[in-house]
């Protein structure tokens, strides 16, 4: 068995169903009502994000991810708007979590990230978000994210990047590492998959901890800030240690 073919067919033990009447779509459908009566008049849609919305889910990973878009005329802060959420929730009975920019929940034995957003006014996708880690607030256009990773042709080596990361159990936010993947293969062929994912270990090894990684929607939204170097640190030398593997087994299974 090749890489290529050894990959796929860990790829395929992964894979997880995103048509109509998959789980997070009827996630989506049981949880509106709750979120409508929590945003009230200013609730403006409730749309899928993440993974999910980009192709690049695995089995392991948060298997809903739902971005609340809110008016530009909310009148709450978007502190406010987070910590309100947080607390519906909360007194809801769900045992909510605070995340970065999301609200993680269990609902239906589904991991559920919640991110409320307030839309900027005019014709277009841009929302600003509250960063919890941080306590600031940022400008990010999620339809944006969901688009560029999805057209990247690079769909593939980010699924088998998750795996690995969830293996090894690694603080390592998706988008960032989406955004890394893309970076590693630059100018790489396609249609290789084993070959591009070495090299992806080896971009993490080698440059990661160093590399600056930039929200394309927003250049003053700097995704690689949301590790520290400590955290990079872990991430790289658990790609060392993969790289230096004889065995793809070894690796991801």
């Amino acid at each position: 068995m090749t890489g290529d073919e050894y990959l796929a067919s860990v790829l395929s033990n992964y894979q997880i169903y995103t048509g109509i009447g998959s789980p997070p779509y009827n996630e989506r459908h049981i949880l509106l009502p709750l979120i409508q009566n929590w945003a009230n008049k200013f609730l403006l849609d409730v749309a899928f994000s993440g993974s999910f919305a980009k192709g690049t889910g695995v089995k392991g990973s948060t298997d809903v991810d739902l971005f609340i878009s809110l008016d530009s005329e909310t009148p709450q802060t978007l502190k406010e708007i987070y910590d309100s959420l947080y607390s519906y929730l909360e007194k809801n009975g769900y045992a909510p979590r605070r995340q970065n920019v999301s609200i993680g929940i269990m609902h239906n034995n589904l991991s559920v990230d919640l991110t409320p957003g307030k839309k900027h006014a005019g014709n277009t996708n841009d929302h600003s978000i509250f960063r919890n880690k941080a306590q600031t607030w940022t400008q990010t256009n999620i339809q944006a994210h969901n688009d560029l990773i999805r057209n990247s042709g690079r769909i593939d080596e980010i699924r088998v990047i998750k795996i690995w990361r969830n293996l090894r159990k690694l603080e390592f936010p998706s988008f960032f590492l989406e955004l890394t993947v893309l970076n590693a293969l630059s100018g790489k062929n396609r249609n290789q998959l084993a070959t591009n994912v070495l090299s992806v270990l080896e971009y993490l090894r080698d440059s990661f901890v160093n590399a600056r990684v930039v929200d394309p929607a927003n250049s003053n939204n700097i995704v690689s800030d949301d590790l520290t170097s400590a955290e990079k640190l872990i991430i790289a030398n658990a790609a060392l240690d993969s790289r230096n593997k004889q065995y793809w087994s070894e690796i991801v299974w």
